[in-house]
């Protein structure tokens, strides 16, 4: 089971798995001023590959591989 997902906010990400700001940092997502967007809205607007940065966020969190 996902720990992050795509509706979840950077924001909420962030509070949960503090480990998951070295992530948002590595692709570049603003987990400061865009922090309230959703992590899909957030890698759409960066053109990250939403599936590869949701592994990496939930291996960060733990919950991956």
């Amino acid at each position: 089971m996902a720990l992050v997902t795509a509706d979840m906010t950077i924001n909420d990400a962030v509070k949960k798995y503090s480990a998951t700001m070295k992530v948002f940092n590595q692709y570049n997502v603003d987990s400061c001023c865009g922090g309230a967007q959703s992590i899909k809205a957030a890698a759409e607007l960066n053109g990250t590959n939403l599936a590869k940065l949701l592994a990496d966020l939930n291996t960060a969190a733990g919950g991956g591989k």
